[in-house]
């Protein structure tokens, strides 16, 4: 068995029949039940996979595989989690945690993740924001060529960050005013650069996804000119049902 076990995730028994997709390393994905769950697994080439862009592509792309071949009730474990055997998965996981687990399946059941990842041009925000507000821009521009104090800097300094934080938050809102309504639960994640200004997670039934969408497209036109919005229409449930690293 060489390495152990490398875990993708986990389904309601009898789970996934005949699939014909391929894990890390090019091994072939396979199935195993343990009590009333089955484990998606591959057979593990490496004592520890790094957690490099390919590596976490292949776990991601076998969860997909397996949803796209229908079985979308899925809890998808953690990256690089291997186990030695089947009796670890049992003691560790399935026995003391199956009213948990069970609890999962029962949210997911009929559901999909969808993301919402947003992002803007601060500079081309901010000169809208003082074409917008003349006396702001009057403020600001009276910095040019003048002795101000430090105080009288910093006011003008906070006053267009409010001004930005106003802006940021009405277009924010816009989004959740439109989106969240199809949402069963919506968890907003922390942005990961600059110029992106939200970075959200919606759980929705599959056949609520064309309506989402549409939405969608509606706030990609009507913020055109201004964002840059990327929409993940299929991904594996992570932000509503992830599982810790056992052991």
């Amino acid at each position: 068995m060489g390495y152990g076990l490398y875990l993708y995730g986990i389904f309601p028994a009898p789970g996934p029949q005949g699939l014909a997709i391929t894990g890390l390393d090019q091994q072939p994905v396979q199935a195993q039940q343990v009590d009333d769950f089955v484990f998606l697994y591959s057979e593990a080439q490496q004592e520890r996979y790094l957690a490099s862009r390919k590596n976490l592509l292949g776990h991601e792309r076998a969860l997909e595989q397996a949803m796209q071949a229908g079985y979308r009730t899925l809890l998808p474990l953690q990256f690089g989690l291997i186990i030695a055997d089947w009796g670890d998965v049992r003691e560790q996981l399935t026995t003391p945690h199956r009213d948990s687990l069970q609890h999962l399946f029962s949210k997911l059941d009929g559901k999909r993740e969808v993301g919402i990842k947003i992002f803007w041009q601060q500079d081309s925000e901010l000169q809208m924001l003082l074409e917008e507000k003349p006396d702001l821009k009057a403020q600001r521009d009276n910095l040019e060529g003048k002795n101000l104090s430090m105080d009288e800097v910093v006011s003008i300094g906070q006053a267009i960050e409010r001004a930005l934080a106003e802006q940021k938050q009405s277009i924010i809102q816009a989004f959740r005013a439109r989106l969240n309504p199809f949402a069963v639960e919506v968890v907003e994640n922390d942005t990961l650069t600059e110029s992106m200004i939200y970075n959200a997670a919606y759980l929705i039934s599959w056949e609520a996804e064309p309506d989402f969408g549409a939405q969608v497209e509606d706030l990609d036109q009507q913020f055109s000119d201004r964002l840059t919005i990327r929409y993940n229409n299929f991904t594996a449930p992570y932000n509503f049902a992830q599982l810790d690293r056992l052991g």
